[in-house]
């Protein structure tokens, strides 16, 4: 999906009119004279996007100007911080492309019980090198089941349990003291049946009614279920749940979290000012939350519509108006080809990069790099100015995204391999070291996605002797590709899989809770002490994070694929201004040689840049099991 390019001369009188009129006595005139400047540029975009979303009728043109005296209000209503922190950024458009980009994720009360504990966290984020802190989803939730937070009753409200939303707003403001970005996920696709929304809509209201895909009967659900995919068949088969009162509404994911409807402009209008909301709290990155199902379309999967990529670029329109320092990131879960084409300026800055997560997993348990190795040369490279954000796990399941007809080119039949991933990674498959949980298993079809956290899957649980170089390995690479490297808190000292979660009535059928331990106090009070599985864990992922900080080859996200000729062993270059690191990496558990002839074209000597050792190239290199280097050349 390109990005709409173009531009009228000028926002037309009447819309430009009255946003003037909603200027305050208090804003002086050349903060005005900013906005006016940033409105001019922008609003053009957002208009042309409207248009083509919601056509010209009066209803779709009365919510654009709306939405422009919104963007106003809202901007006038910016903290003096933030509108700083809008003119630095201004100044600085690739931050985020810094090689001393670090983030870390966690459930707020899993990690520190509440917002004031996890304040009282920030000292040891420093001591990390965090720059970046995902909180998953925060907000005021059913309390029995909310998808782990994904079904919102109120962006306005954070979860009685954890805090207020001044809390959430001074942490955000002490983070940011402290050099770390705050990232909020954006769950723009559903509500919680609990919403006000939802619940004027159960009522009756025709209003809110509207804001959902609500309908008297079977009919309109059966024709779009013709070609809509079931995504929890667990939870609810088909796409569509019945209503109390024998109507019916559209959930994607589970019963209780119903999909708004963006073909209503008045949609797209309010949820435009919960985000806004959230950009004024001091809110740095948004993750756009599965951003492939926005747009419905009766006799299509509904998935990865042009309709989507434009309400995300009308969004981002938003945001350059109002809060310009705020970025997208991309959570799409589909097909490779499908990923990249939400990444751009004008979209998402940022993206999740499951391809690498998936295949780091696949080539640690095939001992072999060609899937991984294939998508650094074809998948890795996206829009200038844009970034990965890489990670070996997340708060989800690990699926298995590689296209099929990628590993067809390497002699792979995908659905079996699937198989065997799924086999290997829940321990039935003789001389596994990984000891994951099933998510959504079918035992017929052999297809499933994995649960647990690093070092279960890694083999610590398991007690296999290569388990933690098998982190370090993993994690080599997240930090080394380019972009923001991202880790699940409690995974740098090791944490291992809860099976508690069994006896949590609310979380027993999802296995997804495996990963998702609380805080591992324990295992934090040794990270230090190298005799002990945290303290190795932690210890080697410190000194590669330090090492990734003065290495400028490591910003941005340019990356030149390096073959090896040797199917154990991963290469890429990493080049710098003057100088370039040879990143060499190596899945076997046996040793294994980059030979004299395939380094011929190199220096004699590079340093490596983790041990600080000099190595020589001419005589090829031998790697260890779940060895790397970074070699610096020239």
């Amino acid at each position: 999906m390109s990005p709409i390019d173009e531009r009228t001369e000028a926002t037309p009188l009447p819309l430009r009119a009255r946003v003037s009129a909603s200027r305050r006595d208090t804003t002086t005139d050349a903060d005005w004279a900013a906005f006016e400047e940033r409105f001019d540029a922008e609003s053009p975009r957002l208009g042309e996007l409207f248009r083509r979303i919601y056509g010209e009728g009066a209803a779709a043109s009365e919510q654009l100007a709306l939405l422009a005296i919104d963007c106003a209000q809202s901007w006038q209503r910016r903290p003096a911080d933030l509108r700083a922190l809008d003119s630095r950024r201004a100044t600085l458009p690739d931050w985020y492309q810094s090689n001393r980009m670090l983030g870390g994720v966690c459930y707020v009360d899993l990690y520190a019980g509440d917002l004031a504990g996890l304040r009282s966290r920030i000292p040891y984020f420093r001591e990390l090198g965090l720059t970046y802190l995902h909180l998953m989803p925060l907000y005021l939730a059913p309390e029995d089941n909310s998808d782990g937070g994904y079904a919102v009753s109120s962006y306005r409200a954070v979860s009685p349990s954890l805090g207020t939303m001044t809390q959430l707003a001074e942490l955000a403001a002490e983070l940011r003291a402290n050099g770390i970005s705050l990232v909020l996920d954006f769950i723009f696709n559903h509500t919680s049946d609990e919403h006000e929304w939802a619940r004027k809509a159960l009522a009756g209201d025709p209003e809110h009614e509207a804001f959902y895909w609500i309908y008297p009967d079977r009919t309109m659900p059966d024709e779009f279920e013709r070609t809509v995919r079931e995504i929890f068949p667990d939870d609810h088969s088909g796409s569509f749940v019945p209503l109390p009162d024998g109507r019916w509404v559209w959930a994607t994911f589970h019963s209780f979290q119903w999909d708004l409807n963006y073909r209503n402009p008045a949609v797209f209008r309010a949820m435009a000012g919960e985000m806004l909301h959230l950009a004024n709290l001091g809110v740095d990155v948004l993750r756009m939350d599965a951003v492939a199902f926005i747009w419905k379309q009766l006799g299509t999967t509904s998935e990865n519509l042009p309709e989507a990529h434009l309400l995300i670029q009308a969004f981002n329109a938003v945001c350059r108006i109002a809060a310009p320092s705020v970025l997208f990131k991309s959570e799409a879960i589909v097909h490779p080809d499908q990923v990249a084409e939400y990444i751009s300026l004008e979209e998402c800055q940022l993206s999740y990069n499951p391809l690498q997560m998936a295949l780091i997993w696949n080539s640690l348990a095939t001992r072999e790099v060609g899937l991984l190795s294939q998508a650094l040369e074809r998948r890795h490279a996206i829009d200038p100015g844009t970034a990965w954000v890489n990670y070996v796990r997340s708060h989800d399941d690990i699926g298995w995204t590689f296209a099929d007809e990628d590993a067809a080119e390497l002699g792979i039949d995908g659905s079996d391999h699937r198989r065997f991933l799924n086999s290997f990674y829940v321990n039935r498959f003789e001389g596994s070291f990984a000891r994951g949980v099933p998510f959504q298993d079918n035992p017929r079809t052999g297809d499933c996605r994995i649960s647990g956290t690093t070092a279960s899957l890694a083999g610590v649980e398991a007690h296999d002797a290569g388990a933690i170089d098998r982190i370090l390995l993993a994690h080599s690479i997240i930090l080394s590709t380019g972009g923001i490297p991202l880790l699940y808190l409690g995974d740098e000292v090791g944490q291992l899989n809860d099976y508690g979660y069994l006896e949590v009535p609310a979380h027993a059928d999802d296995s997804r809770w495996v990963g998702r331990p609380p805080y591992p106090a324990s295992a934090y009070a040794t990270r230090a002490d190298p005799t002990t599985d945290a303290g190795r864990i932690y210890q080697g992922l410190r000194q590669l994070i330090e090492v990734r900080g003065y290495t400028s080859e490591f910003a941005g996200g340019r990356l030149v694929p390096f073959g090896t000729h040797n199917p154990h062993v991963l290469g890429y270059q990493r080049p710098g201004a003057d100088t370039t690191v040879l990143v060499l990496a190596n899945f076997s558990d046996g040793a294994e040689e980059v030979s004299a002839e395939t380094l011929s074209g190199l220096p004699e000597r590079a340093m490596d840049l983790v041990s600080g050792h000099v190595v020589t190239l001419s005589g090829g290199v031998t790697l260890g099991a779940h060895r790397f280097l970074w070699l610096r050349l020239g």
